[in-house]
């Protein structure tokens, strides 16, 4: 298959400028939770989205995805105001976010090049904050971090309409090779926690199911107004005072205040709230354990977040549910979970690299057994950790 380079090279023939990269990300603890201002833990993984591009003086953005046929186009100052629902909506919002900001005088032309299966690993943030790295670049623009994230969660947000927070996209910038990134999403603070010396060696394993679903429907956006739900109730219920709806999260009701009227909420408000409190807790353990080294814990603790994702939360799709058994019965796995919303098709686990062959060959004879449909189209993957967003080498990088 070609390269975004060579596939540049024959579309233009020319030399791209330079290449934008962004990394996937996984979230071992702390799914769920950004969207109503919770703490995550996440990595980035050495697997994400490269785009090579070169920039146009005429202004015109010129885009095509070796994932997708249909090549896009637009001029930085003539975006479609509305999603136009294919999959260079993104950069279209992208475009608009940065203009907002800053003052756009030249447009780029660019190939994308996903390196894993679509589904479950933040691709959609990667490619936003590659492209937004790339019209940066070309326009000799440096924005901060903390700007990139922002904007492209209001891509996520305004355009394209997901209720998400902005867990994969602080992941896909701050995140540093051999270190956990522990972040409050309500404050913006974040710590790096390296790998401790005395931690054991581990794999990170991608499973894509084979199933591909679209994260924008109205399943994942109901659950997070579910929470909004929930909080506001339970602030009515103790005389806490409240807002606007759009505006009211978990983070502000206190889990004492939880734990006190959780019995008189709706049982699906309850389960989404229980999710969440449960999630706060275990990523606070689970940034402990990694301090400390502690590896098995830190897996437990993500098994656990997978249990909670299944029963409290309600997500997963047949596949993923199997995928997430199978893994709780495998040896060699410290521990795994749904990545992503659960509506996709990813699972990932944290493995002894002692055993990747044998869990291999044991998750696909079993999954397989189960959906033969899919041979051909599941897949394993054997990943590591990895820094955040860049450009080549050669190029300064953004922010």
């Amino acid at each position: 298959m070609l390269t975004c380079e060579q596939k540049f090279q024959e579309l233009y023939h020319k030399e791209p400028e330079g290449i934008s990269f962004c990394p996937y990300r996984i979230c071992p603890i702390g799914a769920h939770s950004d969207h109503n201002l919770g703490k995550i833990t996440g990595l980035a993984i050495n697997k994400g989205i490269h785009i090579a591009y070169r920039p146009k003086e005429n202004g015109v953005v010129e885009l095509c995805s070796l994932q997708f046929d249909k090549r896009a186009q637009w001029h930085i100052a003539q975006v479609p105001a509305q999603r136009q629902g294919d999959w260079a909506d993104y950069l279209r919002g992208a475009t608009l976010e940065l203009a907002r900001r800053y003052p756009l005088r030249r447009g780029m032309s660019g190939v994308i090049e996903g390196t894993l299966p679509i589904g479950g690993l933040s691709s959609s943030a990667a490619v936003t904050l590659a492209f937004l790295g790339a019209l940066c670049r070309v326009n000799s623009l440096t924005p901060s971090a903390l700007e990139l994230i922002q904007m492209a969660v209001s891509v996520e947000n305004n355009y394209v309409g997901v209720s998400s927070g902005k867990l994969d996209q602080s992941c896909e910038i701050y995140s540093k090779r051999n270190h956990l990134l522990y972040l409050d999403t309500r404050t913006d603070e974040y710590e790096l926690i390296p790998t401790h010396p005395q931690m054991p060696d581990y794999d990170i394993l991608i499973l894509f199911s084979g199933v591909e679903r679209t994260l924008a429907g109205s399943a994942f956006n109901m659950r997070v107004d579910e929470c909004r739900s929930a909080a506001y109730a339970l602030k009515a219920y103790a005389g806490l005072p409240y807002g606007k709806f759009a505006e009211t999260n978990l983070r502000e009701v206190p889990r004492e205040v939880y734990e006190q009227y959780k019995d008189r909420l709706p049982d699906t408000w309850r389960r989404r709230a229980e999710h969440w409190f449960t999630e706060y807790a275990r990523v606070e353990a689970g940034a402990e354990a990694w301090r400390q080294g502690d590896l098995e814990t830190y897996g437990r603790l993500s098994f656990e977040s997978g249990w909670s994702s299944i029963n409290n939360w309600e997500t997963g799709s047949p596949e993923l549910k199997a995928l997430y058994d199978i893994m709780l019965h495998t040896n060699g796995i410290y521990g795994g979970r749904f990545s992503g919303a659960g509506f996709k098709g990813c699972c990932m686990a944290l493995a002894n690299p002692n055993y990747t062959e044998e869990i291999t060959h044991k998750i696909t004879h079993e999954y397989l057994r189960t959906f033969p449909n899919l041979e051909g189209k599941f897949s394993i993957h054997v990943c590591h950790s990895a820094d955040g967003i860049s450009l080549s080498p050669s190029i300064p990088s953004v922010g």
